[in-house]
């Protein structure tokens, strides 16, 4: 797939005020500064669609971009924000959950997992909520470029293992870097047979 054009539609403190669901949406959410912004971006093709800050919470509405005119990327608010006050970080788990449960035409949940890390409980925690939902989801780990081959696949073999322990089968992954570019092609491409296979190309 090709992404022609990329543009912002609108943010939403809800799911209530969403764009109508006239069409597939696939959205990206990801711990805090786990590289969602930059993900995105790359995958547009513009490094100003989304905006990138290295402070956590810097997302938080639901922000759909309209994609070849045809699909919706979401930027979701993200979730663990350390450092933010717990009520804040309660209102941006109901925005967010509230989104997941209730919007019908979201075709797939890309969860962001950063790859220089071992595996963190709230992502797999999160991850196990987006499955009892029965939502379809994929997994995006990000900054394979950061830390060295062994140590990065070391992380990501720990990862589908952990996940394995609740799962009978692993969900679709993918490994990306902004630096080369990796995965970008094989997200939009999963995204393509997504909707070829329900009509929606």
């Amino acid at each position: 797939m090709l992404v022609r054009t990329a543009e912002f539609v609108k943010s939403s403190a809800s799911f209530k005020a969403c764009p109508n669901p006239d069409r597939p949406e696939y959205a990206f959410v990801g711990r805090s500064n786990v590289g969602k912004s930059s993900l995105i971006n790359m995958l547009c093709g513009n490094k100003k669609l989304a905006k990138i800050s290295s402070t956590p919470g810097k997302t938080r509405l639901i922000n759909h971009f309209s994609i070849n005119n045809s699909w919706y990327l979401v930027d979701l608010p993200g979730y663990g924000y350390a450092k933010l006050p717990k009520s804040m970080a309660s209102t941006f788990d109901k925005t967010l959950s509230g989104y997941l449960t209730q919007r019908d035409n979201l075709f797939c949940v890309f969860v962001l997992i950063d790859s220089r890390i071992p595996p963190q409980a709230i992502d797999v925690n999160f991850i196990n909520r987006i499955g009892q939902w029965q939502i379809p989801l994929a997994l995006v780990f990000t900054k394979i470029d950061k830390t060295a081959q062994q140590q990065r696949n070391s992380h990501i073999l720990e990862f589908k293992t952990k996940i394995m322990e609740t799962w009978e089968e692993l969900p679709p992954c993918f490994c990306t870097s902004i630096i080369n570019k990796s995965g970008k092609a094989e997200i939009l491409e999963f995204v393509e047979k997504c909707n070829l296979e329900n009509n929606m190309a």
